[in-house]
């Protein structure tokens, strides 16, 4: 946290987000061989998740006793078949739906809602940070991991409940790092003079403040979209997410578990997806770390 808060500290003047700047930005991009790779792999993910009916060989809800737990390279189940003899490469291809939609989805809205509460307890300060960020700090308290499962215990098992409590975990981090960007940025020259122009709040923080705060607070909120993916998986893995009999990567685990010693490759299959995917998205994370020039 304390490097991604830092970013600040860098940001002395303000910066003018050209279409000259953009384009540097993914020319820089482009040239991470490492971050195009998981651009890749990310994107024939979500490819799966969408063409997923035309994708998969079989019905992924329909199974049978009889071939239950067949092994990798079984003829018509190329990567076997589930605890109840549902075809594993097809429940991969449509889980790719909901651990995407699960991981990906309370990033963004966090990202709003903690971004506008940083940014506006950043520039207010006084009485209303005291009061916004003492409230943050409730939730900031609690590791990530136990505040999620705490949430989605109370509010009870679902994909709403899940998706809601997930973004209640991130919005405390990202609105930590939006105040205290916003802080550096508020005591910079150019923002007195603005005031002295007589320059209202909304417009100085529309045209002054949001073009040098939102670079920093938007990379550390695509840092998170791979912790997201294994809370939701973590969330779904305990009965505390999707509901069976959705296929859904943390919820396969869970019911896979019981195979690990007579089938460990197949039981292993939906968490090799979940490690694929996070590390995609935090290699991404880094290279557009590197990329907008975000220290």
């Amino acid at each position: 946290m304390s490097a991604v808060a830092s970013a600040g500290t860098s940001l002395a003047a303000p910066v003018a987000r050209s279409p000259g700047y953009w384009s540097g930005v993914l020319r820089r991009l482009s040239r991470d061989k490492v971050a195009m790779v998981a651009l890749v792999i990310i994107l024939a993910i979500v490819l799966m998740a969408i063409f997923a009916p035309y994708l998969a060989p079989a019905d992924p809800a329909k199974g049978s006793m009889l071939r239950r737990l067949r092994p990798i390279g079984t003829p018509n189940y190329p990567l076997g078949a589930d605890e109840l003899g549902r075809d594993m490469l097809s429940r991969l291809i449509y889980g790719a739906r909901l651990s995407l939609i699960m991981g990906v989805t309370p990033v963004p809205i966090a990202f709003v809602i903690g971004g506008a509460l940083g940014i506006i307890a950043g520039f207010a300060g006084g009485v209303v940070n005291t009061l916004i960020m003492r409230t943050i700090d409730v939730f900031y308290a609690f590791p990530s991991v136990l505040l999620a499962v705490a949430l989605s215990g109370a509010l009870g098992a679902g994909l709403g409940n899940a998706l809601v409590s997930l973004t209640l975990v991130f919005i405390p981090p990202i609105a930590r790092v939006a105040e205290s960007v916003t802080t550096q940025v508020r005591g910079l020259d150019y923002i007195d003079a603005a005031r002295a122009s007589g320059a209202g709040a909304l417009t100085i923080i529309r045209v002054h403040v949001l073009g040098n705060v939102l670079g920093p607070i938007f990379v550390y909120a695509t840092s998170l979209v791979s912790v997201s993916m294994i809370l939701a998986s973590g969330l779904s893995f305990l009965g505390l997410g999707v509901r069976p009999p959705e296929p859904e990567w943390g919820l396969m685990l869970n019911t896979l578990r019981t195979a690990i010693y007579t089938q460990p490759l197949v039981a292993a299959l939906p968490g090799l997806m979940i490690f694929i995917t996070s590390v995609s998205f935090n290699m991404l994370s880094d290279g557009l770390r590197t990329a907008m020039e975000v220290k």
